[in-house]
Formats: structure tokens, C-alpha cells, sequence
């Protein structure tokens, strides 16, 4: 009788409880996969719904800026020196006369920043005299409306028959498409 009883135990205790011990680590190994998996889709469409947020944001703001840039462009394709001089006309007739008057406006050979770079560009030399603060708000008027004009050179000399004017020589580089 006892002859069974080592099989009985091996077989009906002992493979059960190895085999119930194998099953129940590979579940807690498995489910610690999935949790981890889960963790790391999860912070991954976090990330990516964040991206995709930015990127609708991003783009509502491009579509409200359309308009601007449309108008950039139409001023970037207009002939620079013609805009200038009727810019310059219209920001003079509003100031006083007496304080601000054009005396010189030469187109110049591509030079200065635009002869390093390759975007097509153009340079202007104006001069004027006027009071410092006439002069002053009508560059600023002139800045304004073509922000395609950069500064490149600007001097400043007292006029010699009146003490209240200086002769502005500005130097511009346009940029055109």
C-alpha cells in the first residue's frame, strides 16, 4: 500500500502547485508587459494629441496671418523705387513744409547687404532736410509702410544756411521677390 503513495503526492500535489506557480508568475509577468505597453501608448498619444492641438492652433493662426502675407507679397512685387517716391510724396504732404523737403533720390547698384546675399534686392539713397523730429516720424512713416526697406547707411549733417534743419542722407537696401 504504501507503494503509491510517492507517485500520489508527486503527481496529485506537487506538479499542480509547480504547474498553478508557473501559470500564476507567467500571468503577473504578462500583465506587467501589458502594463508597461500601455503606459508607454498612452504617453505617446498624450504626446502625439498634444502635437495635433499645436499643429490646428498653429495652423489657425497662419490662416488668420494669410491676408498680411498676401499684401507682403504684393508689396514685395511692386517696383521699389516708384513705391518709395510715392510714399515719400504722400508722408510729406501731411508734415509741414516748411520742416521736411526731399532734395535727392538716386536708385544705386545692387550693393551692401543684398550683394552678399541671394534674395533679389535694390538700394536707395534719399536725401532730405528737415528738424529732427519731422524727420524722424516721416522715416518711421516710410519704415512702416515698406517693411521690405532695411537701413544701411544714415548720416547726419547741420545745414549750412539755417541752424533748426539737418540734411538727412539715407541709404536703403529694398528687398524684392
Amino acid at each position: 500500500m504504501f507503494y503509491y503513495r510517492r507517485p500520489i503526492v508527486l503527481f496529485a500535489i506537487v506538479v499542480p502547485v509547480i504547474l498553478t506557480g508557473a501559470m500564476i508568475g507567467g500571468g503577473i509577468s504578462i500583465k506587467s508587459k501589458m502594463a508597461t505597453s500601455f503606459e508607454t501608448k498612452l504617453t505617446s498619444y498624450k504626446e502625439y494629441e498634444t502635437g495635433r492641438l499645436s499643429g490646428l492652433e498653429l495652423e489657425t493662426q497662419v490662416n488668420k496671418q494669410r491676408p498680411l502675407l498676401e499684401q507682403w507679397e504684393a508689396m514685395l512685387k511692386q517696383e521699389t523705387a516708384s513705391t518709395v517716391t510715392s510714399n515719400l510724396r504722400q508722408i510729406t504732404e501731411h508734415l509741414p513744409s516748411k520742416e521736411i523737403q526731399q532734395t535727392a533720390f538716386e536708385p544705386l547698384e545692387k550693393g551692401g547687404f543684398g550683394a552678399v546675399s541671394a534674395q533679389k534686392s535694390s538700394q536707395l539713397r534719399i536725401a532730405l532736410r528737415g528738424t529732427f523730429r519731422t524727420m524722424q516720424r516721416a522715416l518711421h512713416e516710410l519704415e512702416t509702410r515698406m517693411p521690405q526697406l532695411q537701413l544701411q547707411d544714415l548720416k547726419i549733417d547741420t545745414a549750412a544756411n539755417q541752424a533748426s534743419l539737418l540734411n538727412f542722407q539715407v541709404t536703403y537696401t529694398a528687398w524684392e521677390k
